[in-house]
């Protein structure tokens, strides 16, 4: 499954250059419908919004490289499968493509208590 990023991982980003540039087969611009962009302490987080969007790009990973590299993303988001005290929660979602398609995504949104707080502090 791809991933959709935001933030620091987009092409151009300083963690794009270190994690994924060289290990994806395909990569274009994608939105998330339903999410809203928070500036948080240290990185952005999105955060599951009604009638928002986010804007990042769609990052397919080359096969021989997908286990790594969402190990890769995982710890660099600090998101360990089942464990309650994380920033980030890694979830399956649909994101749009600028040509229309509609496609399930890996997204790494802010983990409920963190989301909690930024919604309290707004954007």
């Amino acid at each position: 499954m791809p991933v959709f990023v935001y933030g620091t991982l987009r092409p151009g980003g300083r963690h794009h250059t270190r994690l994924l540039r060289g290990r994806t087969d395909h990569e274009e611009p994608a939105r998330l419908p339903g999410a809203a962009l928070y500036e948080g302490p240290g990185f952005p987080y999105a955060v599951e919004e009604p009638g928002g969007e986010v804007h990042g790009h769609l990052i397919a990973p080359r096969a021989a490289d997908y286990g790594e590299l969402l190990a890769g993303l995982d710890a660099l988001e600090g998101y360990t499968p089942g464990e309650p005290a994380t920033f980030y929660e890694r979830c399956a979602r649909v994101v749009l493509c600028a040509d229309g398609r509609a496609v399930r995504a890996w997204v790494y949104f802010a983990a409920e208590p963190v989301a909690r707080g930024l919604r309290a502090g707004g954007t």
